[in-house]
């Protein structure tokens, strides 16, 4: 696998519903150790509570399956706008049409996230038609298992540019805009192999640790101007990463890895923080799995 340089053919929509569901009355905030919870007073008096992230506009690459998929609908659920990035143009579209139901505005992207263009477009579409970029989730990658004597260049510089490069150009593009309001997050989605070496994974834990390090060095330069960068480590998920690459479907079925909707708990739970407050980094292990090594006899 060589990093092709692919034409982009690049296709947004902006669903939206022709009138949002409107609630006349006092838009109430309360105050928690959480984030804010937004409730509006309806006509009859009755509060009626809205999402975590109602008003809110998040973009999320790798978005049309396993982690990323789980991280937009989750969000989605929540209250937020979502951009979603990815090159299988009509999953994002079946994404859109949930979002729309949903009565959310959802931006479809359908790109190569390795490729500068992508980034760019992906940044200038969500600012231009939903005003901000709130949150930014690092999510898109890929897995190449082997052992060092069967990786080959090609496979070490696809896993590069999906993984760290894409982490990269979006982070790049997206910041401005961030540093004007002082505000915004950035999740970057690594794994267990960014923080552990396993055997069999050289080249794949390679990618992962630099998006550990660009975290770090990133919360350090940002976090000043108002901006929390972190990063979630899974362990193994239930999706089609890898597969054909290192895992068979079977394998995958029949393990205890963790399941996207959990990792896309983690996610959320780093977005919803307290403007005070900022979690830096998660590491999630399936019950299943010991941290390192082997469990005890």
């Amino acid at each position: 696998m060589g990093v092709v340089s692919l034409l982009m053919a690049a296709r947004i929509f902006a669903c939206t519903e022709s009138h949002r569901r409107s609630h006349a009355g006092v838009l109430a905030y309360k105050q928690t150790n959480r984030a804010p919870i937004h409730e509006v007073r309806s006509r009859k008096g009755r509060f009626v509570q809205m999402g975590k992230l109602d008003g809110m506009v998040a973009v999320v690459t790798g978005a049309s399956s396993g982690i990323g998929l789980a991280v937009a609908r989750r969000f989605l659920q929540e209250g937020a706008d979502v951009v979603v990035v990815a090159r299988r143009g009509e999953r994002l579209a079946a994404f859109a049409d949930e979002a729309r139901q949903a009565g959310r505005r959802c931006v479809v992207v359908t790109g190569d996230v390795r490729e500068e263009a992508t980034a760019r477009q992906t940044v200038q579409a969500a600012l231009d038609t939903l005003g901000k970029i709130d949150i930014l989730v690092n999510n898109a990658g890929i897995g190449i298992y082997g052992n060092l004597v069967d990786t080959s260049a090609d496979d070490f510089d696809a896993m590069m540019a999906t993984n760290m490069r894409s982490t990269f150009l979006f982070s790049r593009h997206t910041v401005p805009s961030m540093l004007e309001r002082g505000a915004g997050s950035i999740i970057n989605v690594s794994s267990m192999a960014g923080v552990l070496g396993f055997a069999g994974e050289a080249a794949y834990c390679a990618t992962k640790f630099a998006q550990v390090g660009f975290t770090q060095a990133l919360d350090r330069e940002l976090r000043p101007r108002g901006i929390k960068v972190g990063v979630v480590c899974p362990g193994g998920v239930k999706t089609e990463f890898a597969i054909g690459a290192g895992r068979t479907e079977e394998g995958v079925a029949a393990s205890g890895m963790l399941d996207p909707n959990e990792v896309a708990e983690a996610v959320l739970l780093m977005a919803t923080q307290p403007a005070s407050a900022r979690i830096v980094e998660i590491r999630m292990r399936p019950m299943v799995e010991p941290l390192a090594g082997r469990d005890p006899e």
